[in-house]
């Protein structure tokens, strides 16, 4: 048995067992992955899979056991390499961050800015992804950081903690009919045609929630991943929008007004996660530390020892008290 063998199961397993990918994902022949796979098995006295002629078809009992196991055996080794390379070189290397668009665009420029300054060495690779991926990006080590709203829910491998709150904000061409007012109830929003976030992220939650329990319902014409794109057909004429804050600014957005909702929707906590257990580098959480001052290293790794939400009943740092807030006037964590 040989990590190699270990990395062909977990791989064969993540590209639903189709070996042609598997071959090209590892630059190694079909054949080669085949042979694999038959040596692990005849080591072990059993097949690891389910078979209909050559096809694999998913894992046996044996199989679905080896398979947790050899994810945490490869998920140590690769400890052991970030243990070697932290001891090496402490300021140097790669920090991936997975993250939506709205985050990379509009929430971490400033402090990109200060970590470069302080890590020039390092090189940053921002992965915009759906935000629905970023737990995935954790889990499989392609990404140190995962930065989103609404998306790290029951994944017990990864330790989400409170970076900043938010309240959502709607936007409307300039001349709409909600224009003077200082602020929308639920009902006037319900009027119009409304774009905004898709199910399940960047606090859409709070929306549906809000419209329910006020018993309004309001017409969705539109969804989207992003602010900017939600932004682009409003300033079309096709309807409202509800939006995070950080993404409008007065200046640039010259084509629209803001209404305040605040009061009618629940605010929506921004959290920055990390993978329970995986060894980091120090310049991660130094990243962790720009990004929100009240995470400390410290806390964090007493935090990865806690498992679901237990963290949260720990008062500060890890509870909301003291959280920063966006406040969209002035465009900055405060």
């Amino acid at each position: 048995m040989n990590f190699q063998q270990l990395r062909i199961l977990r791989e064969t397993i993540r590209y639903k067992f189709n070996i042609t990918d598997v071959a090209n994902a590892i630059f190694a022949s079909q054949s080669g992955v085949s042979k694999q796979i038959r040596e692990l098995e005849d080591e072990l006295g059993s097949p690891l899979f389910v078979r209909r002629g050559k096809r694999l078809l998913g894992l046996t009992d044996l199989g679905a056991d080896v398979a947790r196991i050899a994810e945490r055996v490869l998920f140590e080794a690769d400890n052991i390499k970030q243990a070697a390379a932290q001891f090496a070189i402490q300021d140097q290397g790669i920090l991936q961050i997975a993250t939506t668009h709205t985050q990379a665009r509009y929430a971490l420029p400033d402090i990109v800015v200060k970590f470069k300054q302080s890590f020039p060495a390092v090189r940053l690779d921002l992965r915009q992804v759906n935000p629905k991926d970023i737990a995935s990006f954790l889990l499989a080590g392609e990404a140190d950081i995962g930065i989103g709203t609404d998306v790290f829910a029951d994944v017990e491998e990864i330790l989400a903690l409170p970076f900043y709150v938010w309240s959502h904000i709607v936007v409307a061409p300039v001349g709409h009919p909600l224009e003077n007012r200082k602020a929308v109830t639920l009902d006037e929003l319900a009027q119009y045609p409304v774009i905004t976030y898709d199910t399940g992220i960047t606090g859409r939650p709070r929306i549906d929630e809000a419209f329910d329990n006020a018993n309004v319902v309001p017409q969705i014409s539109m969804t989207a991943l992003d602010a900017d794109v939600i932004k682009a057909y409003v300033a079309s004429g096709l309807g409202i929008g509800i939006i995070a804050p950080m993404a409008y600014d007065a200046a640039r957005d010259a084509g629209l007004i803001v209404l305040d909702c605040a009061e009618q929707i629940a605010p929506s906590t921004t959290s920055i996660a990390i993978r329970r257990g995986r060894l980091q580098r120090g310049f991660v959480y130094r990243f962790i530390e720009l990004c929100a001052p009240h995470l400390t290293e410290n806390d964090i790794r007493d935090a990865e020892l806690l498992t679901g939400d237990e963290h949260l009943k720990r008062g500060h740092p890890f509870s909301h008290t003291g959280l920063i807030n966006w406040n969209r006037n002035s465009a900055l964590l405060v």
